[in-house]
């Protein structure tokens, strides 16, 4: 069935409307050069009119400033640069008087080296603090790779204070904490308690295969090892929906399908996330606009999993990192790089592309192609800052950030983020064809067939129909292999979608039937209708859509 009122406000994060921001580089409210809540603040009504429901914070915390917020030295302040604990307070209270939840970035799988607890550890043998992190006479036989090839050689680092190694998954200078320590373990709850107190909605969770994984990883040598990461994490999502009802968990697993499905639900119990990225489902997309065929998208589509009631799927294009492509067979990779990313300073850890949409696709058919494809996917939309317009990357900026840039408000030197000289930001912003003379929120915001005006169309028309988040997917194979046909169905709502991912025209041959008689067709794009009872036949430019709700809900509709 769809869901009734009741159960959409209940399990809001199963049809919310996400958007993922970084603070520091959104909106400058004092001119300094670095974004701030305050600036945030001032953009929400903006937020708002796009049709967003949940606002994503990245890390905001105190941070060394190694690797954009990720790398924190406090868990339970905020930065300085970007505001205050009272200023995050405002945010959420504006946000939600905006009918906007806010959820934060929860990364307690390592800390900076800088942070007093590390400091503390590595101090001596004997501190107190010596198992809150990972200690080993000697790295194990065979470690872990390093989740960054290229920037790190080993998981594990040689401390000479002390003369043992601490492992980090990441860089050297986040060495990973032994969640297993019941200390460690009392502090992460204590975290997610001030959090919730302050008023946010969610967590989503950073890298949940590392900070979650087994005793092998997330212990020392020492007694009491013993470690259950599916556990802990059940106990962690028993803790934050104790303390407030509605909390919700978005996790970041990137693993095969059917592993995902472990960390919704384990031996029939919830496993605590309530929310997932379907990481698999977008690299295939990829590759099927790179071959301009959409089976194998449609291929990984057919395999996603069915999930508990209180779970869903988490549908993005791309996000903060890089476009991870990690899950492709090499051949498949190559593929996608020589189409996408074709110089190698387009590409990051021999896995992924620091580029944006636009310009990976180069064809604005396309990239709003994309978007209504996501949209019409049963789940979750999740929308990265700026991809509402169209924004493109800075390739001088090394690594990640190239995608990280100040957002673009008006078509002007200063963008409209900041008063500041631009020498003063923490980092330049595209130019040339998708500088903000050119690609910016003012002029799309005037402009009824901009990108922007159509992405609000899109949410807009999510919102309005519930029944497409809760819905059951089917995939129809049809002959076009540029096209990919899949119907969202409950028991008392229906819609037939077709996108074409390829540069040419399509016609696509249906039968659609119902034993009750005609079947009622309405394009929700335009509310234009027709009868069928039989054969329908529908053409699809290059790039095109069709978005058709089909009554009744229980008609058959298969290729010809």
């Amino acid at each position: 069935m769809s869901p009734r009122p009741i159960e959409s406000a209940d399990l809001w994060w199963r049809n919310a409307v996400y958007y993922c921001l970084d603070i520091q580089v959104f909106q400058d409210s004092d001119g300094d050069g670095d974004g701030d809540i305050q600036g945030l603040i001032s953009r929400i009504r903006y937020l708002a009119e796009l049709g967003v429901t949940c606002l994503w914070l990245m890390p905001f915390f105190p941070t060394a400033d190694r690797d954009d917020g990720y790398d924190i030295t406090d868990f339970f302040a905020v930065d300085p640069r970007l505001g205050t604990l009272g200023d995050l307070v405002e945010l959420v209270r504006v946000a939600r008087a905006n009918g906007m939840r806010v959820i934060v970035d929860f990364v307690m799988n390592h800390t900076s080296a800088e942070h007093p607890w590390f400091q503390a550890s590595r101090a001596s043998k004997d501190s107190p603090f010596r198992d809150w992190y990972v200690w080993r006479d000697a790295p194990p036989p065979n470690p872990d790779a390093p989740v960054f090839p290229g920037l790190e050689d080993s998981t594990w680092t040689k401390d000479e204070r002390t003369g043992q190694y601490y492992l980090h998954h990441f860089r050297a200078h986040q060495p990973d904490l032994n969640i297993a320590h019941p200390e460690v373990q009392a502090q992460i709850e204590r975290n997610l308690g001030l959090w919730l107190e302050l008023g946010v909605s969610g967590f989503r969770i950073d890298a949940v295969p590392y900070l979650f994984s087994g005793a092998d990883r997330h212990s020392s040598e020492r007694p009491g090892t013993d470690y259950d990461g599916e556990g802990h994490l059940r106990q962690i999502a028993r803790f934050v929906t104790r303390r407030m009802g509605e909390t919700m968990l978005l996790g970041e697993v990137n693993l095969p399908h059917e592993q995902q499905l472990e960390w919704f639900q384990a031996e029939g119990k919830a496993a605590g996330l309530h929310v997932q990225f379907d990481f698999v489902s977008m690299q295939r997309l990829f590759l099927s606009l790179a071959r301009k065929d959409a089976h194998p998208l449609a291929a990984a589509l057919r395999d996603r999993p069915d999930l508990p009631p209180t779970a869903q799927w988490a549908n993005f294009v791309r996000n903060h990192d890089e476009l991870t492509l990690d899950k492709l067979a090499p051949e498949e990779l190559e593929e996608v790089f020589a189409a996408f990313a074709p110089e190698e300073h387009m590409r990051l850890f021999g896995r992924g592309i620091r580029r944006r949409l636009p310009t990976m696709l180069g064809d604005a058919r396309a990239v709003r192609l994309v978007y209504t494809l996501m949209f019409s996917l049963p789940g979750v939309p999740v929308l990265f800052y700026g991809e509402e317009i169209g924004m493109g990357e800075q390739l001088a900026v090394e690594g990640r950030y190239a995608v990280r840039t100040p957002m673009q408000w008006e078509a002007d030197a200063s963008a409209g983020f900041s008063t500041a000289p631009s020498r003063r930001w923490s980092r330049p912003m595209p130019d040339g064809e998708w500088g903000p003379d050119r690609v910016n929120v003012a002029d799309q915001r005037r402009d009824p067939t901009s990108l922007w005006r159509h992405m609000q169309q899109l949410t807009t028309m999510y919102r309005d129909a519930p029944a497409l988040a809760w819905s059951a997917l089917e995939i129809i194979g049809v002959r076009q292999k540029a096209v990919l046909a899949h119907v969202c169905r409950t028991d008392d709502w229906a819609m037939l979608a077709l996108h074409n991912l390829g540069d040419g025209r399509e016609s696509v041959r249906l039968e659609v039937r119902a034993e009750s008689g005609p079947v009622s067709l309405i394009d929700r794009f335009d509310d234009s209708s027709m009868t069928i009872d039989g054969m329908l036949e529908l053409d699809l430019d290059a790039y095109g859509w069709r978005w058709l709700q089909v009554s009744p809900a229980d008609a058959t509709i298969r290729r010809v």
